[in-house]
């Protein structure tokens, strides 16, 4: 019997335990560093000469490991390998799939804190944004195996009495998995997950700021009992591996988690039908967002700056859902300023190693090249009220950053800038506040602070994101409690953590039966 879903229980480290037992698992993962690792395909480990060194953005001279690199013949080599298994895997019973993933949970969270320290050498994270991705790493093969036993039936249909009807789902075939470096557990294994337990065969084309972690999710994966072939772990650059697997006759679905240029050129290419080809690639595609926390004038003002900064700075900005705006009814703006302002100077930016920043770095160079080119132009647009430096010399760190007095036009209020820096501008009133919120390209997050009843459900109506909360931040979605993907520019609406996910994995089959 399957336990009802419940999500994974976050990690106090204030208790002097809690934090023993990651400081130890630290120490552990510290003596991992500097290691190989291969390529996975048909359960086969492949060394190349070329590799993805994976460094710790917190101090770059640090090697989390050396990973092989896949190449175009290497690609092929996985696509064979996962169109192949694909013909018995599809027929694989879906509770011995959801087993798997019950069985990876149980691993991953009897080592829960060795894998938020992989998190915190390898992306960047301080403790408690690690130990959340871990949890919503275990809370995505949770959730996912409960609801692939929920469909594995079909659904009801209509049936007369001179006929039997069922409707039920397959898969697809073989699907090309591109993460990202931000959740680089959880949404990693989330989006993998989703596509093998459906009866999807996988290719895996992790992050390549992040790639030891998912070599990790295969070990785990494999103990757990996944049959060699069904996921291919195939780290490579995107523009020889992932474009060649996005392009290729035998994809039939492309999942991808990351930035509105690459998710736009996939979404682009996979439309075009190749020669071999015999249906419409799928696109699931998550891009992100320039998201809005709105400040009413009848709002708990503290509880409203306290969500601006923690939604803002939380793992350095490099969220999707992150606090990039906030608009702030006139009649307030003032208040509310200045004690985002205060907040913000109270943080610090440091080597999460020992959990006494509230920020990490950013992931890479060219993160903080691009972010600190920001900082520049939001200079020259509005008022700096907090931060704007950084400092590259061990690790990429930039200080939580605030401009003010922003016309909500600017580009700090319009373009993804994916780091901590956070831009504001008022509003005369309630209504335009949600106008100013609704102006960009995107529509993942927002979150609206006030007391006002009518004003909740005008913006329950009119906010147009796709994820909203009341009098809380915009950040921390929880699986299987609140669904989460965006529209417009910020994908393709699906929801990833929710009832229906899985299915745009699979496709429905009508049988009918005549008496």
């Amino acid at each position: 019997m399957v336990v009802p879903y419940k999500h994974e229980p976050f990690t106090d480290f204030t208790l002097e335990e809690n934090r023993q037992e990651m400081l130890n698992a630290l120490k552990k993962v510290e003596a991992d560093l500097g290691k190989e690792y291969p390529l996975i395909i048909g359960g086969e480990r492949i060394t190349t000469e070329e590799k993805i060194v994976s460094v710790n953005p917190a101090n770059k001279e640090e090697v989390i490991g050396y990973v092989s690199k896949a190449n175009k013949d290497l690609a092929e080599k996985a696509m064979q390998v996962a169109d192949s298994i694909f013909e018995t895997w599809r027929t694989s019973d879906p509770k011995f799939r959801a087993d798997i993933l019950f069985r990876a949970a149980a691993i991953i969270r009897r080592r829960k804190h060795e894998f938020s320290a992989h998190l915190v050498k390898e992306g960047g994270k301080p403790w408690k944004e690690a130990d959340a991705d871990t949890a919503e790493a275990i809370d995505f093969l949770e959730y996912y195996g409960r609801q692939m036993l929920a469909l594995k039936d079909g659904v009801k249909v209509e049936s007369r009495p001179i006929e039997y009807n069922q409707y039920h789902y397959i898969p697809l075939g073989v699907g090309v998995v591109i993460s990202p470096w931000n959740f680089l557990f959880a949404i990693m294994a989330g989006t993998t997950v989703a596509a093998m337990v459906t009866g999807n065969t996988v290719l895996l084309k992790p992050a390549s700021a992040t790639p030891v972690i998912a070599y990790k999710l295969m070990e785990v994966l494999e103990e757990a009992g996944l049959p060699a072939g069904v996921i291919n772990y195939i780290p490579g650059p995107g523009g020889e591996v992932g474009d060649y697997l996005v392009d290729h006759p035998r994809t039939r679905f492309v999942s991808f988690t990351g930035s509105r240029e690459v998710g736009t050129r996939i979404f682009e290419r996979a439309a075009k039908v190749h020669e071999g080809q015999k249906w419409l690639k799928r696109t699931i595609i998550e891009m992100g967002g320039k998201d809005t926390i709105v400040v009413d004038n009848e709002a708990d003002l503290e509880l409203a700056a306290q969500s601006i900064v923690q939604s803002a700075f939380g793992f350095s900005g490099q969220k999707c859902s992150a606090c990039s705006r906030a608009v702030i009814h006139e009649d307030v703006y003032d208040q509310v300023k200045a004690r985002v302002a205060e907040l913000t100077k109270e943080l610090s930016a440091g080597n999460p190693h020992d959990n006494s920043h509230f920020m990490g770095p950013v992931i890479d160079q060219g993160a903080y090249d691009k972010i600190m080119e920001y900082v520049e132009i939001g200079k020259k647009e509005g008022e700096l009220l907090v931060g704007g430096d950084g400092d590259d010399s061990k690790g990429w760190f930039i200080n939580p950053t605030v401009f003010a007095d922003l016309d909500p036009e600017a580009r700090i209020m319009q373009e993804e800038i994916f780091g901590p820096v956070v831009g504001i501008t008022k509003a005369k009133d309630f209504t335009e506040a949600i106008k100013i919120a609704n102006n960009t390209e995107y529509g993942l997050t927002g979150a609206v602070i006030t007391n006002n009843r009518a004003h909740q459900e005008q913006a329950r109506r009119d906010f147009h994101v796709g994820n909203l909360y009341f009098n809380r931040g915009c950040t921390a979605a929880i699986v299987g409690y609140q669904p989460f993907g965006g529209f417009n520019m910020s994908g393709t609406d699906s929801k990833a953590g929710g009832p229906d996910y899985l299915i745009h994995h699979m496709q429905g089959k009508t049988t009918s039966e005549m008496f």
